[in-house]
């Protein structure tokens, strides 16, 4: 969780070549995120190699206030996507410029990266030895380029606790909205993303946007039995059922949902099944028993099992840590 969580400074490093959608992503949800009172909990600051104009992938450049050493001042530093990356990288190492600018990081400053924003943590080796991801198209150079960092192409994010980092362009809002939730709770981030007109996560990984064949569109799609079935989890869903209420195959299901989603049926019916579970623990003082029934977990012990398999923490653990985080904002 944040150290700061009264005003927690964000500093965006706009680099050369950064893309602007993907550089406004932080301010976008950060800057929404206000508490009882409608006091902002973080500030979010831009800062180039220097201050002033810095060229975009765009056919504009941005002016910035703030030089590299406004970065020893931040809690979290995001680096968003960049293109094209020659400018800033020789042989997969940083520039004199950007190391010099990388310099004034204080020891556990939490990084971000947004989709190829990640090269710039790699190069400079703040990456080495944990799990990353990037975007599918560039994961596999990503990883040829850097194979001391364990590249996941097939999620939206990973967090690895100081350093966390996302694949293409919205998966940034994902990441961002985790963090909130990390820091905040589920109920400020559910409220962020209101505002922000997005979901607060979303199924599935980067499969299900990797260039493949167009299915057949004589085939219906399984949306609304993920809808049927979100309303369900406490009941003994199983994928007969869910291939049932779609009117297909299992055989003809799995491979739909796949297609559409990126993971299989059960995978996607434990991961709802958890985000519930964690809501409830976040929000609500139900005794872990209880809340295990009401997310279909069937017993405590499953539920554990497979909670701590996400988190890396029991129930317990995990209330303690977010039932409390909103309190502490």
């Amino acid at each position: 969780m944040c150290k700061d969580l009264a005003m927690h400074r964000v500093v965006v490093l706009a680099l050369p070549g950064v893309y602007p959608f993907e550089m406004g992503i932080p301010k976008r949800v950060f800057g929404s995120v206000v508490d009882s009172a409608g006091a902002p909990l973080y500030e979010v600051v831009t800062a180039g190699l220097g201050a002033g104009p810095v060229p975009t992938a765009a056919d504009f450049a941005v002016t910035v206030e703030h030089g590299p050493e406004i970065l020893a001042t931040a809690g979290t530093v995001v680096v968003p996507a960049l293109e094209p990356l020659a400018p800033m990288f020789t042989d997969g190492a940083v520039s004199d410029e950007l190391r010099a600018a990388l310099a004034h990081l204080r020891p556990g400053t939490r990084l971000v990266s947004i989709c190829t924003g990640a090269y710039v943590l790699a190069a400079a080796g703040l990456l080495d030895g944990r799990p990353a991801t990037n975007h599918w198209y560039c994961a596999e150079h990503f990883q040829r380029l850097f194979p001391r960092i364990a590249v996941d192409p097939t999620v939206l994010f990973v967090d690895d606790g100081d350093v966390l980092t996302s694949a293409g362009a919205a998966a940034g809002v994902d990441l961002c909205l985790h963090i909130v939730r990390r820091d905040h709770g589920s109920e400020i981030a559910n409220a962020v993303a209101r505002r922000c007109v997005v979901p607060p996560w979303r199924d599935g990984g980067q499969a299900q946007y990797i260039e493949q064949p167009v299915p057949e569109h004589t085939e219906t799609s399984t949306a609304p039995t993920r809808e049927w079935a979100l309303q369900r989890l406490d009941e003994p869903l199983n994928l007969a059922a869910l291939a049932g209420h779609a009117r297909m195959s299992i055989r003809t299901f799995t491979r739909r949902f796949r297609q559409e989603t990126g993971v299989t049926p059960g995978s996607w019916l434990i991961s709802q099944r958890v985000d519930l579970a964690r809501h409830l623990l976040e929000t609500t003082d139900l005794p872990v028993e209880r809340v295990a029934e009401r997310a279909g977990f069937g017993t405590a012990a499953s539920f554990r099992m497979h909670l701590r398999t996400v988190t890396g923490v029991g129930p317990h653990s995990y209330r303690r840590t977010f039932r409390h985080a909103p309190a502490a904002a």
